[in-house]
């Protein structure tokens, strides 16, 4: 694991919203290839992998995720589809090889990384949670093309603190 830190830029996506138990999280990763092939169809420039967005994070209760395809430019959607933009900063990024099972670790040591190297992440606690800036899981390796997920690549990128 080899953390560093990134300046990103804005960057439009096309999302949809769910408010569940870890238990549930399959649910918002269903709605992914449909919003493939609905953005398809409508030509919609996709520019990026697609993520999952952590809004807020309680785990012994609700987590609000966002399940997100990067686009070019502007796409007229409908609910519960809605349009937003991941927002420009420094992020705090690595890269991890493995089963999906394995990304709260990968994400502990990670917030462990942050912290040691004095940086503040954009995060609020609140009655109902950490709320984020922006939180992401991006999804690297398509399924569908590597079934063995322990080969499969994800970036975890988190906001910092301005």
């Amino acid at each position: 694991m080899e953390p560093t830190v990134v300046q990103r830029a804005e960057q439009p996506y096309v999302g949809r919203r769910e408010t569940i138990t870890m238990t549930e999280f399959a649910t918002v990763a269903d709605h992914l290839p449909t919003m493939f092939g609905w953005l398809a169809e409508r030509g919609a420039p996709i520019v990026g992998p697609p993520f999952f967005r952590y809004r807020v994070i309680d785990m012994s209760a609700e987590l609000v995720v966002e399940a997100g395809i990067p686009v070019g430019g502007p796409v007229d959607v409908a609910e519960p589809t809605f349009t937003d933009t991941l927002p420009a900063g420094r992020y705090a990024t690595v890269t991890h090889v493995g089963h999906p099972d394995e990304l709260m670790a990968v994400t502990a040591r990670l917030l462990d990384w942050g912290r040691d190297h004095g940086l503040a992440f954009d995060v609020t606690q609140t009655l109902e949670g950490e709320v984020w800036g922006c939180r992401l899981e991006m999804l690297m390796t398509n399924p569908a093309e590597q079934p063995d997920m322990h080969k499969w690549e994800t970036v975890l990128l988190f906001r910092l603190a301005d």
